[in-house]
């Protein structure tokens, strides 16, 4: 069976490349052994998101006293939570299913795939030929080699969503934006929460926001614990015990683990097409190639960022590069980041740090805080900051917000960095008031502040006021 396009795994990027291609009147093939929409569908971005609602609603009643309105402690059923989040997904599982991507022309295969040659796979006990392959595999949570976590039950991101069971006291290990968002949501519906995270927590982010962030989890009693090494972990009948380094012991009634994610390359038998990889992941170029260029790899398991809309960036630059032959680069620089935790915290291009090791002292930062915002005040949600990175010659070179709304509040910012926009831009923009987003054009103005007590700029008036 000959493909103009073998495209391995149903998630982001695989779905988006089939659609495309299958559109344009390639014929595709496509392979997945699990459930249509992958992780992001069924134990990602959609759940974890619908859960956050589901918590933020309990919360708003909690805290409406500062509004006038009478707080009250919400009567929360873990179990209703969870099948809003089912419903959710049964909701959007239509345009990622089977039928629609048939009807589209794509021919799908519910097995797992692995390569037999350069150009062949196999799956299901049949041989499929492409011109061009696709690995769209995806990631799944890392394990850690914890001395005990083996013998006691579990949650991952791929099991937690199909739990009806209020945990009593959840021990989340790992305090990156997964294990933050999760422990977050289990307070506010009713769990203690502990997190243990061995480095830092949100490590990868502008310190400066994160010290905002962890304030606000540690003010909703979320217990926070960072540089925490753990020793062992044993489970008895209804408490799992976990020994920390220092001697410290964090009981609790369940344990999800959230310490980072691994590739899905184990099956694909990557040595029989001369596939390169490595335990990060498939290797590719800038082209998203890999090391057979009749082969691309895209969304997690390329090795890179590991979001959503970095899966269905890489599909378009694929398409572009695979169908129509036209020069690409996969640029990491342009992908924005955010962690949806309330505040939540969001990321385009360099951050102050990542600025200075660049460009030394050769840069501004700009800051507006959200309390300096009318609209925050008037919602009552003034814990946050607008951070901008530009170059002297006001060339923006990224952004770092925190507080509410900070995912949708950086999309101007992305635009911005990845049309090597200057803050003039931003600053010159005439933005409803009020609004959350002029905080970001407040920060763009602040770049000019200085200029009123510029001597020479003194003098230019003073030369204007005599001629009339």
């Amino acid at each position: 069976m000959k493909y103009d396009f073998a495209i391995i795994g149903g998630g982001s990027a695989g779905l988006s490349l089939a659609a495309a291609a299958a559109q344009f009147g390639e014929k595709v093939v496509l392979f997945e052994k699990a459930e249509m929409g992958g992780d992001c569908l069924n134990s990602g971005c959609i759940p974890s998101k619908s859960l956050i609602a589901a918590a933020k609603a309990a919360e708003a009643q909690r805290s409406s006293d500062k509004f006038g309105i009478a707080a009250i402690e919400p009567k929360v059923s873990y179990a209703a939570v969870m099948d809003y989040v089912g419903g959710v997904i049964k909701t959007i599982a239509p345009h990622d299913s089977q039928e629609r991507f048939e009807k589209l022309g794509v021919k799908v295969v519910r097995a797992p795939a692995r390569f037999t040659g350069p150009r062949r796979l196999e799956a299901a006990g049949n041989s499929y030929q492409a011109r061009k392959s696709v690995i769209a595999t995806g990631s799944r949570a890392a394990i850690p080699p914890i001395p005990g976590l083996q013998d006691v039950a579990y949650f991952t991101n791929e099991t937690i969503f199909k739990n009806h069971v209020l945990p009593k006291h959840l021990i989340v290990i790992g305090g990156g934006p997964i294990g933050l968002e999760m422990a977050q949501a289990h307070r506010r519906l009713g769990s203690d929460v502990t997190v243990l995270e061995a480095f830092q927590p949100l490590a990868k982010d502008d310190p400066e926001l994160t010290t905002i962030v962890l304030a606000a989890l540690r003010l909703e009693g979320i217990g926070i614990h960072a540089q925490a090494s753990i020793t062992s972990i044993v489970q008895t009948k209804a408490v799992i015990k976990v020994t920390l380094k220092n001697g410290d012991v964090i009981s609790g009634s369940h344990l999800l683990v959230a310490a980072g994610r691994l590739p899905n390359i184990e099956s694909l038998n990557l040595e029989a097409a001369g596939v390169t990889y490595t335990a990060r992941g498939v290797t590719v170029d800038s082209k998203l190639r890999t090391s057979n260029k009749n082969i691309y790899a895209a969304g997690d398991v390329a090795g890179g960022l590991q979001f959503t809309h970095v899966a269905g960036y890489h599909a378009g630059l694929i398409i572009r590069h695979a169908m129509f032959r036209l020069p690409i680069k996969n640029r990491t620089d342009i992908i924005p980041w955010v962690t949806y935790t309330d505040p939540e915290l969001a990321q385009v291009g360099l951050s102050e740090s990542g600025a200075r090791q660049r460009y030394g002292d050769q840069f501004k930062v700009l800051r507006w805080t959200f309390k300096d915002n009318d609209r925050a005040q008037t919602e009552s949600k003034t814990a946050g900051l607008v951070k901008i990175i530009i170059r002297k010659n006001g060339t923006i070179l990224g952004a770092s917000i925190v507080g509410a709304g900070a995912g949708e509040l950086i999309a101007p910012w992305v635009l911005a960095v990845t049309q090597g926009l200057k803050i003039s831009a931003i600053a010159n923009l005439v933005l409803p008031y009020p609004t959350m987003g002029e905080a970001g054009k407040r920060a763009a103005v602040s770049n000019y502040s200085s200029l009123a007590q510029s001597p020479w700029l003194r003098r230019v008036l003073g030369i204007l006021k005599l001629l009339g």
